[in-house]
């Protein structure tokens, strides 16, 4: 039997680690900022001229069954969250921090019971549904030139089955206050900002720009599907980014930005027989940026 991990032992040792943890983050923070490595975005401004990428996500979803309470909650505790990111600046040698504008999400502060994922299962915790949140501001920025420094995701597990799934498997994100970020940084010469709201039962964002951008940018999959490996389901596929010459048209670029092989975790009878792909798991690039 593995040895378990300190933060494995009791409740007791998981907090001690986790408060470890936060604490180490705090000080690196510090320590980068006092020494001029880390420039914290912070300042707001009315909305920049460009918009790069606009979206938005359904808050209110069916996931196999969850608790739709706590998808109310997940509402509460967005709109609450959204005013704090809204407007934010980007500008060039500074770095976006989710944590930094939002702070931790406390019941004291409003904060309700959510949806969270703890070891890899769905669980309950205060502030759920921060990861919407991140889903959102990445899929904005795989469509601009920001570098993203820091981000964390589910590797290996699919938690729930689709459900009028707009963005590609495997570009989501995981965070968990404050040492499991999402991070930005600006390496170019043009401010980008980020706005964002709660409208009805949609979380919208907009990627805004000082200036247009001489490149566009296109995120697809190739061989999406899932199979059946030793009695488990996996779901299987490759996700690519494209970036694009607005004034030519040609491809400047084309990088595979995730391989998904996750494990499905809900009842496989809510996929439909036809994703099934015939075959075990396809693992390498086949090829899809050559044109």
């Amino acid at each position: 039997m593995a040895r378990k991990l300190f933060c494995q032992l009791c409740p007791l040792t998981y907090q001690l680690s986790t408060w470890r943890m936060q604490g180490n983050r705090w000080l690196s923070d510090r320590t980068a900022a006092l020494t001029g490595r880390l420039r914290l975005a912070g300042h707001r401004a009315e909305p920049l001229p460009v918009v790069v990428y606009a979206h938005r996500s359904l808050i209110l979803r069916t996931l196999g069954g969850a608790d739709p309470v706590l998808q109310q909650h997940k509402k509460v505790n967005l709109t609450l969250s959204a005013p704090k990111v809204d407007g934010i600046l980007i500008r060039p040698e500074e770095t976006f921090s989710f944590w930094h504008l939002v702070g931790r999400c406390s019941a004291r502060a409003g904060y309700q019971v959510g949806l969270v994922i703890r070891s890899g299962q769905p669980d309950r915790g205060v502030g759920g549904g921060m990861c919407q949140f991140t889903n959102l501001i990445h899929w904005m920025a795989l469509h601009s030139p920001l570098t993203i420094t820091e981000r964390h995701h589910h590797d290996g597990l699919d938690l729930f089955p689709d459900h009028n799934r707009q963005v590609p498997f495997g570009t989501g994100t995981s965070i968990l206050w404050n040492y499991l970020d999402y991070r930005l940084t600006n390496n170019t010469g043009i401010t980008f900002q980020l706005c964002v709201r709660v409208a009805g039962d949609y979380l919208e964002g907009e990627l805004r720009a000082s200036e247009p951008l001489p490149q566009s940018y296109h995120v697809f999959t190739e061989g999406e599907g899932f199979v059946r490996e030793n009695g488990q389901v996996f779901r299987v596929g490759r996700v690519y980014r494209r970036t694009v010459d607005k004034r030519t048209g040609n491809t400047l670029s084309c990088d595979l930005i995730q391989q998904n092989h996750a494990r499905v975790c809900y009842d496989p009878a809510f996929i439909a027989p036809e994703r099934f792909l015939d075959g075990p798991a396809q693992k390498s690039s086949s090829g899809a940026c050559h044109e």
